[in-house]
């Protein structure tokens, strides 16, 4: 099953260089943290967000359907188990590509929040980049694009009030390592993100939006 997959995926997670970044500090900011402020935080995996949302004073909850994870919660984001407006802001950094039905996750994640949503992802690049990931890690559904991510937050009822793009560093053997790719398979990943690989790291994009519930 995917999610004992992603339990044994844990600790290299939480270890992985996801645990910091100026990335996770933007996300964090836009979820105007602090004392009183109801968090949720969707597909936590390494924790990284709820514990820097908690070190500002917030009150989270995390979710997340792998039980290796050790969310408080353990659901998909498709089927978020809490009612209308239970959250001030719900978060979800770096996971929506791998939902199977991203557009029900969005709409459960404003759903459940009063006022913000606030989400980071792998920016879509190319074809060749999506079958790279996808031999990688089978998990992986596709990502997408801004003009896609405003879609998919406009169809949800929230109105974007902010985006911004990070350049992410991954270690290339330690990313490919965490993901269980191994062999033939590695190198022809490598063979496919050649351009994006810079001094043994590979190197992508995340885009962050923050929208407001209308």
């Amino acid at each position: 099953m995917t999610t004992d997959l992603w339990s044994g995926r844990a600790e290299a997670y939480r270890r992985s260089e996801h645990r910091e970044g100026a990335d996770l500090e933007r996300l964090v900011e836009w979820c105007e943290p602090g004392e009183g402020v109801v968090a949720l935080d969707v597909a936590t995996g390494g924790g990284h967000v709820a514990r820097r949302l908690r070190e500002e004073g917030c009150s989270v909850t995390t979710l997340d359907p792998a039980p290796g994870m050790g969310a408080d919660v353990l659901a998909r984001a498709e089927d978020i188990p809490f009612a209308d407006g239970a959250f001030d802001v719900v978060a979800c950094r770096i996971a929506p590509h791998h939902f199977a039905d991203v557009r029900a996750a969005m709409a459960e994640m404003a759903r459940v929040s009063r006022d913000r949503v606030v989400v980071e992802d792998t920016l879509y690049v190319s074809e060749r980049v999506e079958e790279a990931e996808a031999l990688r890690d089978p998990t992986h559904v596709r990502s997408y694009s801004e003009a896609e991510w405003r879609e998919l937050f406009a169809g949800a009822g929230l109105q974007v009030e902010a985006a911004e793009t990070f350049e992410k560093r991954h270690p290339v053997d330690a990313w490919l390592e965490r993901a269980g790719c191994h062999g033939d398979e590695a190198e022809r990943v490598k063979r496919l993100l050649a351009d994006a690989i810079d001094g043994g790291e590979y190197v992508d994009r995340k885009l962050i939006l923050k929208g407001r519930k209308r």
